[in-house]
């Protein structure tokens, strides 16, 4: 099969597309031949070893595809062969077919097509543990969500079910093409970071009150400045770093206005923690990705894929990412 390798850190231009054997079935595993797959920022971040997980060389980046499943291992009991799916890997993405474990592997909603169905496997539920699980934000109705980066994958996902959930949602870009586009998705309030003050702006529009929940993808100056536009009682979670820079919380500002913070690693239930509790996690996963493709049958929430690239030009796509010129999702589809 045809794969983009890896086999040195560096950027998008060092990957190679080469001919590679199809990796082994193990026993709970499925093989899926791929229709779409996905790249994010934290796929940049893999091949130059910067992200938390280091896939041992050689490797084919990437860990959300959607496809048919083409093989099933022994202890698989949910899936068959033909079914369409959406799949988290640990690697292996950017590739005409991959193995998963099966319990990383859920149905896909009829009403999404396969290149939109990529962001089900990772930006939606990303979202929506971080905005409907207790030990989250737990977003309620009549709530005020203040969404930041609402036009890149989990953002979007994000504002969509924010809304769901009943919240007012305040969302921040940068741009007027983003800032259209997060309005589009649901947004009651968008601020453009790159002429507004966000932290002025939330302010103003809840009468200086601030918001109840903050979901933040992008950290750093954003993260800080969100804490001076929260209410008391409040809570924030920081979910990425996109922006490039950790923040170092200022443990005053927690104290005097009781806010909560509450950070949301996905990756920990599917499989991407040095303890791995995707078996562990299974029912709750699995009970999240039937709330998410409900709403996708249902017309709530609706994936956007902004552009499509073929296998030979994932770099390209990366860069588009890098370049921050993407709303919503890019795409690899294969031939």
């Amino acid at each position: 099969m045809k794969a983009m390798i890896c086999r040195q850190w560096g950027g998008p231009e060092d990957l190679k597309l080469e001919d590679v054997e199809p990796a082994a079935l193990k026993p709970g595993q499925v093989r899926i031949g791929i229709k779409a797959a996905g790249v994010s920022f934290a796929t940049t971040l893999v091949i130059a070893g910067k992200y938390q997980r280091r896939p041992p060389f050689p490797f084919a980046p990437g860990t959300e595809v959607s496809g048919v499943v083409t093989e099933v291992a022994p202890g698989c009991k949910r899936l068959k062969v033909g079914d369409e799916v959406v799949a988290v890997l640990d690697w292996g993405g950017l590739a005409e077919e991959a193995v998963a474990y099966e319990v990383n592997v859920f149905p896909k909603p009829k009403t999404v097509g396969f290149v939109e169905a990529i962001q089900l496997a990772i930006s939606y539920p990303t979202s929506g543990g971080a905005l409907t699980w207790s030990m989250a934000l737990d977003v309620q109705k009549g709530q005020t969500l203040l969404v930041h980066a609402a036009a890149g994958g989990v953002g979007m996902a994000a504002v969509e079910i924010g809304k769901i959930l009943g919240a007012t949602v305040i969302a921040t870009a940068g741009g007027a093409r983003k800032t259209a586009f997060a309005k589009a998705r649901g947004a009651d309030h968008v601020i453009d970071y790159t002429s507004q003050d966000f932290r002025d702006e939330v302010l103003k529009l809840t009468g200086g009150r601030g918001v109840d929940r903050v979901y933040d993808p992008v950290g750093g100056d954003v993260f800080t400045q969100s804490l001076r536009c929260m209410a008391v009682e409040s809570r924030i979670c920081p979910i990425g770093f996109a922006g490039g820079t950790i923040p170092q919380i200022p443990a005053n500002i927690l104290l005097v206005k009781t806010i909560a913070v509450t950070g949301f690693n996905y990756g920990y239930y599917v499989g991407w923690s040095p303890h791995d509790a995707r078996f562990e996690q299974a029912d709750r996963t699995f009970a999240l990705m039937e709330r998410i493709r409900g709403w996708c049958e249902a017309g709530q929430c609706r994936p956007h894929v902004d552009r499509t690239f073929r296998l030979d030009q994932a770099a390209e796509a990366m860069r588009a990412l890098l370049e921050r010129s993407v709303t919503g999702r890019v795409a690899i589809v294969m031939a």
